[in-house]
């Protein structure tokens, strides 16, 4: 493809300006993995059913394998590299992963519910992590996991 058929993107990633050439059609998702060399968000379904690519937009969850590469020009997005281990260690402690295809987005998705723990109760754990599907460990772990990284012991 050529250079001029690609446009500028300046943005927050991480907590890092990064200026980067993308062509129009580019996803988020590729860009993070393979043009920026950030694998640790995952492409599952590809259609923003599954959540596995999801990373923080502007502080929001959004499901990466969606979003136009374009779209994120002056935003600031927030990746699983970005993570801390407080930001896991109670998830990790409650048997939330098992085999880490679903990982970084309940991860970053408990990372937003962390910020925002008024939204726990008025929707419910289970209903903010709906976005996140995972085949390997039920829903019990990931659901006790948050409410640890959010400082409750059991759902309100």
């Amino acid at each position: 493809m050529s250079d001029n058929q690609r446009i500028e993107l300046r943005f927050q990633l991480n907590g890092e300006s990064v200026q980067v050439r993308v062509h129009p059609s580019d996803r988020l998702l590729d860009l993070l993995r393979y043009d920026l060399g950030l694998p640790g968000t995952k492409e599952g379904c590809g259609e923003g059913e599954c959540g596995a690519c999801t990373v923080l937009m502007d502080g929001v969850p959004a499901n990466s394998c969606l979003i136009p590469a374009y779209q994120v020009r002056g935003r600031t997005i927030l990746t699983i590299e970005s993570t801390e281990l407080a930001d896991v260690e109670p998830l990790l402690a409650a048997g939330t992963t098992q085999c880490g295809a679903c990982t970084p987005g309940v991860v970053m998705t408990a990372r937003w519910i962390r910020d925002h723990p008024e939204l726990l109760e008025r929707f419910g754990s289970r209903q903010l992590m709906a976005g996140n599907l995972c085949r390997c460990t039920g829903y019990d772990g990931i659901i006790d996991g948050l409410l640890a990284l959010v400082g409750q012991d059991e759902e309100a």
